[in-house]
């Protein structure tokens, strides 16, 4: 999830029935993002979700 739609996602797990349902997030656009600021968004990415994962 980009930074531009966490209030989106958050709404929509919150219709879904799964408020404070947890996901990773990375900066905003990816479009525009250089090679570079996609390898870092992917390590960013990976961070964020070894520690949702170790909270299941």
């Amino acid at each position: 999830m980009t930074t531009r739609f966490v209030s989106a996602a958050e709404l929509m797990s919150r219709v879904l029935g799964m408020p404070g349902y947890a996901f990773a997030v990375i900066g905003h656009p990816v479009s525009s993002a250089t090679d570079e600021g996609l390898a870092e968004m992917a390590r960013a990415t990976i961070a964020q979700m070894r520690g949702l994962l170790s909270l299941a």
